[in-house]
C-alpha cells in the first residue's frame, strides 16, 4: 500500500484528458473539520482505502455549500433543477496506489433528481434533505433536516472573514480543501470506484462562524458531542469540470 507523495498531491489536480461529463460550480463552502481517531476511520472504509493522514492525524470533514449552475456537458442549465443546496460528511482516503481523495458518508441535497441521479450513475450515499440558506450583510443562515430519518435539525450560520493565501502543498489547508478525487463503492457489484474533478485552487478564507451543528456527523456514526471544530474555513467558491467514474484497480 503506497502512502501518497506531495508528488502525487498534485499530480491528481492536473486536468485529465478525458472528457467532462457535466459541470457545476460549488459557492460559499465552510470547512469544518475534526480530528478523529484514525483506526475508527479505517474501520468504515471498504476494501482498497486507506485513512490519509496530515502530520500522523486524521480528519473529518463537514461541508454546507450551494450548488449552482448544474448541467451535463452537451446540456443547459434548468430552472428549478440547476440549483440547490448540499452538505457532504467527508473523510480523506487513499488507494493502494498513493492516489489522494474523498470518501463520503453522506451528501445531503434538497433536489430530488440530483440525489437519484448520484445515486444512479455515481454509487455516492445522496440523501433527500429539506435546506434553506440566506444572506444578511454576507452572513449566511444554513439549516439542513435529512427527510424521513431525524428531526433533528442542522444549522450554520457562517461568512468568510480575511482572506488567506493559496494553499501550499504540504499545508493542512491543502490536505483538506485540494481534492480532486472521489472513491464510491457499488454495492452491487462489489467494485471501488473512482471519479476525478478539477477546479482552479480554492480561494480561501478564514471562516467566521456564529454556530454549527454536528448533526450529520452522527447521522454518519461519528459522536463529536459538542466539540468545536480544530479547524475552519471559507470559499467564495469555484467552477468545477466532472469527469466520468471508472472502477478502481485492487
Amino acid at each position: 500500500m503506497k502512502s501518497p507523495t506531495l508528488d502525487d498531491r498534485q499530480r491528481v489536480s492536473q486536468r485529465p484528458g478525458d472528457s467532462v461529463v457535466m459541470y457545476q460550480k460549488w459557492k460559499d463552502l465552510l470547512f469544518l473539520h475534526w480530528e478523529v481517531d484514525s483506526a475508527k476511520i479505517q474501520s468504515t472504509l471498504p476494501d482498497g482505502l486507506t485513512v490519509d493522514l496530515h502530520e500522523g492525524k486524521s480528519y473529518l470533514g463537514l461541508v454546507p455549500f450551494y450548488m449552482r449552475e448544474i448541467r451535463p456537458r452537451f446540456l443547459p442549465t434548468v430552472p428549478g433543477i440547476s440549483n440547490f443546496l448540499e452538505m457532504n460528511v467527508r473523510t480523506y482516503v487513499h488507494d493502494r496506489h498513493g492516489n489522494p481523495g474523498v470518501w463520503f458518508y453522506s451528501l445531503d441535497a434538497n433536489q430530488s433528481l440530483a440525489v437519484a441521479l448520484a445515486r444512479r450513475f455515481f454509487h455516492l450515499p445522496y440523501f433527500r434533505a429539506e435546506m434553506t440558506a440566506s444572506q444578511d450583510s454576507g452572513m449566511i443562515d444554513y439549516t439542513s433536516r435529512r427527510k424521513n430519518v431525524s428531526a433533528d435539525i442542522s444549522e450554520f450560520r457562517y461568512q468568510g472573514a480575511a482572506k488567506m493565501d493559496t494553499p501550499t502543498p504540504g499545508s493542512l489547508e491543502y490536505f483538506l480543501l485540494e481534492r480532486y478525487l472521489l472513491f464510491a463503492h457499488d454495492k452491487t457489484r462489489d467494485r471501488l470506484l473512482c471519479g476525478q474533478v478539477h477546479h482552479t485552487p480554492y480561494p480561501v478564507h478564514e471562516a467566521e462562524v456564529e454556530a454549527f451543528s454536528p448533526v450529520a456527523m452522527a447521522q454518519a456514526g461519528f459522536d463529536v458531542g459538542q466539540d468545536p471544530p480544530v479547524h475552519a474555513a471559507f470559499s467564495p467558491g469555484v467552477s468545477v469540470e466532472i469527469f466520468g467514474i471508472k472502477t478502481v484497480a485492487l
